[in-house]
């Protein structure tokens, strides 16, 4: 997949993965001394929590003066309030999420927070057993489907790629939110649903299903349902997911999806910002290492996909720095 992206704040950007090499230095002088910040995740099961204990142990690994303190929460939509009230220092935000708080859709204004760094992309899909007669989203209609935690990012991205098939969650289809969202697979595998919801390369519930007995099929948007998608929602971006990607995954699969990204309450810092991305910079490699899904979590990513105006001043000047950003 090859896209010239353009810095948008609404998190949702496809693009390549690509590394950076850190430099060996930067201007700015900065205080080493012991920091600890808190980073809200998710749910057990989902991609946050698995992303948020890579990033919490390659950067510790980086910067062992600095110790970010994992804290489960209910994901995107209750990241962002317990930023706002200062309750989170970092928290993790998917795409869709991001998108409607920056935007101050369904709140009574914009969200006041800031881009730290890339997560990865989140294309979005169904996933259902490799022995079920469904191939389409279509003939997932009236089906029991296993969607997430109602509110999180993935659920939001499920209904703005849903819309312009004209269909809708929970008038089209059996639904069931999730407490926990490593209990969807489960659910597929037993019979309970017909399918589970999800998004992104790496993405737990997916590996669980693929890697189960008897195997898995990913069904997403066909080249004219992805048209029609991004005809009616400009943030979406089309993303396709690589051979190989999941177990016995021969052909590329391709949807639509975003961005996830780390945020941090809009007064933390500017040295720990700082202190935050130079960190992250130097652990992409480690972090990688860890969790396939994070081989997109660069500095060039982080640069090119965020806005300007939502990046933190203190992540923005370590860019600038690190001769990764313009000037």
């Amino acid at each position: 997949m090859s896209k010239s992206i353009k810095p948008l704040a609404l998190a949702g950007l496809a693009l390549l993965a690509a590394c950076a090499t850190p430099p060996t230095s930067v201007t700015m002088t900065v205080k080493n001394d012991p920091l600890k910040l808190s980073l809200g995740t998710a749910t057990p099961g989902g991609g946050f929590p698995v992303y948020g204990a890579a990033l919490k142990e390659a950067v510790q690994q980086a910067d062992p003066t600095l110790t970010i303190d994992t804290r489960g929460t209910r994901g995107s939509a209750e990241n962002v309030p317990l930023l706002e009230q200062g309750k989170l220092d970092l928290g993790l935000v998917q795409g869709e999420a991001a998108y409607e708080a920056l935007a101050g859709i369904g709140r009574d204004k914009p969200a006041n927070i800031r881009i730290v760094w890339a997560m990865y992309s989140s294309p979005g899909m169904f996933v259902v057993r490799a022995d079920s007669p469904y191939r389409t989203i279509q003939d997932l209609k009236s089906k029991p489907v296993a969607w997430g935690a109602k509110g999180s990012g993935l659920v939001l991205l499920a209904g703005y790629t849903l819309g312009p098939l004209g269909l809708e969650r929970d008038r089209d289809f059996k639904s069931t939110y999730l407490e926990r969202a490593g209990d969807g697979p489960a659910m597929v595998l037993d019979g309970r649903a017909a399918a589970l919801w999800g998004g992104g390369i790496g993405w737990p519930g997916f590996t669980t299903m693929a890697n189960a007995p008897g195997g898995a099929r990913f069904i997403a948007p066909d080249k004219a349902e992805i048209a029609h998608i991004l005809a009616r929602h400009k943030f979406l971006r089309p993303i396709r997911v690589p051979p190989g990607s999941y177990k016995d995954q021969s052909q590329p699969i391709d949807s639509v999806g975003s961005w996830s990204f780390v945020f941090a309450r809009a007064d933390l810092p500017e040295e720990s910002a700082y202190r935050v991305a130079r960190a992250l910079h130097k652990a992409e490699a480690a972090i990688a290492q860890r969790l396939a899904q994070a081989r997109e979590s660069t500095a060039a990513n982080t640069a090119a996909a965020a806005d300007p105006a939502v990046l933190h001043p203190g992540v923005a000047r370590y860019l600038r720095e690190a001769g990764i950003a313009k000037p």
